[in-house]
């Protein structure tokens, strides 16, 4: 086998393996995953909002995990950590999936947008961008964007590498709508700049929680029957 098709069966190895796991850890919170195959191991790295649903009582769970990445993927000695994650919107996956929740139970894209690129910035980050793509509003209605952004987003050259990238797709009666999330984490340092202190358009510093109405039903008692 050419070394290039060896390379290019690797990512792709790489690339299944990551998706068997966002399917099979969607519920544990799972915010990142970081592949690393050295000559002797297989090193997995996630990084979830809830732990305790992967590595299970006495690690079973995880043993479970390692033993079918074996057998489904070829990998000889995988070995899989799992790290807690602490601030949810610092992570663009995190955040990418809970707008698309919101999405599409059917809350305002753009009320959505402000609310997350808010609660994102005021968790530490440097700076957020999260897009809205495809047909929001009506049904037939024409495909088009929403951006919303604050801070500092390179957009090209190396400190590109330097931003948190996620993509995740939203499927709404009127068609799906794909949220793209970038984030530059705390502590973010560039080579060409220094990064001043974020402030949020009034727009984005107001916005309301989007679950607010959700909080507002499960505290109000429904009507007996009759």
């Amino acid at each position: 086998m050419l070394y290039q098709d060896k390379l290019i069966e690797e990512y792709y190895t790489k690339y299944k393996i990551m998706k068997y796991l966002e399917k099979e850890l969607d519920r544990a919170g799972l915010a990142s995953i970081d592949i690393q195959r050295t000559p002797l191991v297989t090193r997995i790295t996630l990084e979830v909002t809830n732990p305790a649903r992967i590595i299970g009582r006495k690690g079973r769970l995880i043993n479970e995990l390692t033993d079918n990445i074996k057998k489904e993927f070829g990998i000889e000695n995988p070995q899989i950590s799992v790290i807690d994650v602490r601030e949810p919107f610092l992570e663009p996956r995190m955040v990418a999936k809970r707008a698309a929740k919101y999405i599409e139970i059917g809350k305002k894209v753009r009320a959505v947008l402000h609310y997350m690129l808010r609660e994102v910035i005021r968790a530490g980050a440097l700076g957020a961008e999260i897009v809205a793509a495809g047909k929001i509003g009506a049904k037939g209605a024409k495909a088009k964007c929403l951006r919303v952004s604050a801070g500092y987003i390179p957009k090209a050259g190396e400190p590109v590498r330097l931003v948190r990238v996620a993509h995740l797709a939203a499927n709404t009666k009127s068609g799906v709508i794909g949220v793209l999330v970038r984030i530059v984490p705390p502590g973010t340092v560039f080579p060409d700049r220094k990064v001043e202190a974020v402030t949020l358009p009034k727009v984005v510093e107001a916005a309301e929680s989007v679950d607010k109405d959700a909080r507002e039903r499960q505290q109000v008692p429904r009507a007996p029957k009759r």
